[in-house]
């Protein structure tokens, strides 16, 4: 692969993860201009793929899902053994869950996309802890609280060295607990503090907002209106300024609801 790609495609994913999606976006570009012409699979998929999780990580699902479905569609033409393809085919199905998508994030589909699947077996397990994640994820947008718990529990396991991935995964942790139908207010805080612990001196933007929203919604259902309204509050700041709409609008919901 040509390195001036591999270093906008690496340069998109990191960008994204600190909240630099503006900059992020102008790698972004670069690097699918340049792919295109080289007519390799594996290059034109890294180049969507990266594009894809830019989208993903701001929250432009509907973006992220062509970008996604075109990386995976470049890897199995001319990869299909690319250690690359199980990772698109994750962040697809977190897509796919979070627009709805219910049917197609459950059943498999020709060349490997499937469900959220807890089971597993003996091997590395450790290039798979972004899956777990983005899988964990899909699994409890659709509602399969266990298995996303324990696709979770496995991405901080296989994570020790690496706590950019643990802090995703912790997030993902508080985000089970608080779920309706499990709501556990302790366990919850406490995953949201340990990924904020790891996610904040590595300026990682995007989740630190996304854990204050996540005490916020906590203290909310607590009725702890104070430290609701202050988190809530640091969520829409950081949420503007990045520009995620989306969340914004979920920090402004509840935050609505809290001062009623």
């Amino acid at each position: 692969m040509p390195i001036p790609i591999f270093d906008r495609c690496v340069l998109v994913q990191s960008l994204a993860q600190l909240g630099r999606f503006a900059e992020a976006a102008q790698y972004e570009a670069e690097a699918l201009r340049l792919a295109e012409p080289t007519h390799h699979a594996y290059t034109v998929g890294m180049a969507h793929y990266a594009a894809g999780t830019l989208r993903l990580l701001k929250g432009d699902w509907a973006k992220a899902r062509p970008l996604i479905e075109d990386g995976i569609a470049a890897y199995r033409i001319g990869e299909p053994q690319s250690s690359s393809l199980p990772h698109a085919v994750a962040s697809s199905a977190w897509a796919l869950a979070q627009v709805g998508e219910a049917s197609e994030a459950l059943h498999p589909a020709p060349g490997g996309r499937g469900a959220p699947r807890a089971s597993g077996g003996a091997g590395d397990h450790r290039p798979a802890r972004r899956d777990y994640h983005s899988l964990g994820r899909a699994g409890l947008l659709l509602g399969r609280l266990e298995e996303a718990r324990s696709l979770a529990d496995r991405a901080v396991k296989y994570s020790p060295s690496h706590p950019g991935f643990a802090a995703h995964a912790l997030h993902l942790l508080g985000d089970i607990a608080t779920h309706p139908d499990c709501f556990d207010a302790e366990r919850g805080e406490a995953h949201y503090s340990k990924a904020l612990a790891l996610a904040e001196p590595r300026g990682m933007r995007p989740l630190i907002a996304h854990c204050h929203l996540g005490l916020g919604k906590l203290f909310r259902r607590t009725g702890q209106r104070e430290q609701a309204h202050e988190h809530l509050s640091t969520a829409m700041t950081m949420y503007r300024e990045m520009n995620m709409r989306f969340w914004l609008d979920q920090a402004e919901a509840q935050i609505t609801q809290a001062s009623g």
